[in-house]
């Protein structure tokens, strides 16, 4: 399976954006305004002290660590990580918890099959400096 996350808007308190899985929409994706940077990291899945549960897990992400992909509705929820839901508003995604769980079944079948990734793209444009952020 393919899996990116297609940046669409970013501002002040957020950057919104889409999951696509092999190319089709999946879901709809809440990341801090500064989120990581754009490019392609190893996806796993391994046990979250946080979460005290399996999770997944964006590795090798330069200068940061311990980037999760997770639900939460709100900017504030997102703590660095990717947050998912099947409705998005401003600065919001709704359903995360059982979109969430939808696509935790996904990634683990992906998993199983061999080594995963994700990759993070930045076609926008920041519209509140008007900096290209690609």
């Amino acid at each position: 399976m393919n899996f990116v996350v297609q940046r669409q808007k970013q501002d002040d308190t957020a950057t919104t954006g889409e999951l696509l899985i092999n190319g089709v929409h999946y879901c709809f994706t809440l990341e801090p305004a500064k989120p990581i940077p754009a490019g392609t990291y190893d996806l796993i899945i391994d046990w979250s002290v946080r979460f005290g549960r399996l999770m997944p897990h964006v590795l090798n992400v330069p200068g940061y660590t311990g980037i999760r992909i997770h639900w939460g509705n709100w900017a504030i929820n997102t703590e660095g990580c990717t947050l998912v839901g099947e409705t998005q508003g401003d600065d919001f995604i709704g359903q995360s918890v059982a979109e969430f769980d939808q696509l935790f079944r996904m990634i683990q079948e992906a998993v199983a099959e061999g080594p995963t990734t994700i990759t993070y793209l930045n076609p926008f444009r920041n519209t509140t400096s008007g900096v290209n952020l690609t």
